[in-house]
């Protein structure tokens, strides 16, 4: 249980992550929603928080939270070839029966299961504005509202992403089915986005720009899209299955990312979502860009998306962060886990996602932390003194990690370790998991249980 002095929290840390090493003997001052004050070789007094590993949390770059309600109800074969687009036929058809209520129970579940696994904040690539067919709802911004809610039920530092969604395909096709939910035309979109600024849950709530990939906009509405959001990050779906690629291709005349690239200034606010296939030429352009790539290593894989080039997008200094994407499983380490696991099967390969001599899992966890944190326009990813305090205590005493030297904790909690580990985290200094259970749970699960049967029934 957390004990605060004032406007102040102390936090003890045996061994605590500063950078890229291990510092012994910690204490951590938290002062409202930021980092103020570092003490090295202190001793516990007996005010402070005590915990046996301090991490910067990561931040969850991209998620989609209501489809949360569909884990682990899409996993049986039907007849043919089984794909990303058999799924998204499920999908839409699962999205026309929620409602706003049912929207806001689960994305509070997903936020709070993030914060028990590590995650101080998400990326919230929010699609579904309307009503069921399309007609919007008399408070335009009624499903931005109810994710805002659920942000603020969970203390999850928020990063809302409310996404351009205009056409069904490259070919500038009408919205059908599942899709009508999302239309927005620029004009509509922008008016949405105002409305959305008023109802951010806490003062370290951003508000982002998401146009959903360049099959769902068109060139036109993308340019006029950047000339009014000059601002905040810029999240993209980008390059994630073959045939999104081949239809890019033929419709523009070059490659998804190819084309971006070429025709669109992508900066380091931009982040790309999978990025999955892309050229030699193409992975390396977009590391130089500066842009981060959004990697979804668990979603992709359910998804039998593909293999995103990790070793050549590492090798030449790009930027990545990991997201839950569909949450069919939300894991930390998992998704860690996962994208390192992939490169090796590709490869035939071991240890290949890392650039140099150096640990796999600080290398993975350090680098999705400072992505992460510049994905969603966060002041966070380090353990540094005016840094928000998106904070992460790991419990060292499981035989996974207990016999492991310094230098191998994040190897150990990356590869080894059992989900379940996270003891306390604390978003923009909310002290929201505590002995390794969130303050809420009792409250949200009981919610979230109600609303999926009514939904299921």
């Amino acid at each position: 249980m957390s004990t605060q002095i004032g406007n102040l929290m102390l936090i003890y840390a045996k061994k605590a992550l500063l950078g890229s090493r291990l510092e012994s003997n910690l204490r951590v001052e938290i002062e409202g929603t930021r980092i103020s004050g570092l003490q090295f070789a202190a001793d516990a007094q007996p005010e402070d928080i005590c915990v046996d590993l301090l991490l910067p949390a990561l931040g969850n770059l991209h998620s989609h939270s209501f489809q949360r309600a569909m884990a682990g109800r899409t996993e049986f074969r039907a007849a043919g070839k089984e794909s990303f687009w058999t799924w998204r036929k499920l999908m839409y058809q699962f999205l026309n029966l929620m409602t706003p209520e049912q929207i806001q129970s689960v994305a509070a579940l997903a936020f709070m299961e993030m914060q028990e696994a590590g995650y101080a904040s998400v990326g919230e690539f929010h699609y579904v504005h309307h009503q069921p067919g399309g007609q919007p709802y008399e408070d335009r911004a009624e499903l931005s509202r109810r994710i805002c809610a659920a942000a603020d039920q969970t203390g999850i530092g928020l990063t809302l992403l409310p996404v351009l969604y205009t056409y069904g395909g490259v070919a500038q096709e009408k919205l059908t089915g599942g899709q009508m939910r999302f239309g927005n035309d620029v004009e509509s979109y922008l008016r949405l986005q105002d409305e959305c600024r008023r109802l951010l849950p806490h003062m370290d709530s951003i508000l982002g720009t998401a146009p959903h990939s360049l099959r769902a906009t068109t060139p036109e509405d993308l340019n006029g899209l950047l000339g009014h959001c000059k601002a905040g990050p810029f999240h993209m779906h980008i390059a994630e299955q073959l045939e999104e690629v081949a239809q890019v291709k033929d419709a523009f005349g070059q490659r998804p990312v190819d084309w971006l690239l070429n025709n669109v200034n992508v900066t380091e606010r931009w982040c790309l979502i999978h990025a999955t296939h892309m050229t030699h030429n193409e992975t390396k352009a977009l590391a130089r860009s500066g842009a981060v790539a959004g990697l979804c290593p668990i979603t992709e894989a359910n998804l039998g998306d593909g293999i995103f080039d990790g070793a050549t997008y590492v090798d030449a200094g790009g930027a990545f962060g990991v997201g839950s994407d569909s949450n069919v499983r939300i894991s930390l380490p998992e998704e860690l886990r996962t994208l390192e696991y992939s490169q090796r099967l590709r490869d035939m390969a071991r240890n290949v996602m890392v650039s140099g001599e150096v640990s796999v899992g600080l290398s993975l966890y350090t680098g999705a932390a400072r992505g992460g944190a510049q994905a969603l326009g966060r002041d966070a990813g380090k353990i540094e003194v005016g840094k928000l305090a998106d904070l992460v205590a790991i419990d060292c005493s499981h035989t996974t990690l207990s016999t492991l030297h310094d230098n191998h904790l994040l190897d150990g909690f990356c590869f080894s370790a059992p989900d379940g580990l996270v003891s306390e985290l604390w978003s923009a200094g909310r002290h929201v998991v505590r002995d390794g259970r969130h303050v809420a749970r009792d409250r949200i699960v009981p919610a979230y249980e109600v609303a999926m049967a009514t939904l299921i029934a």
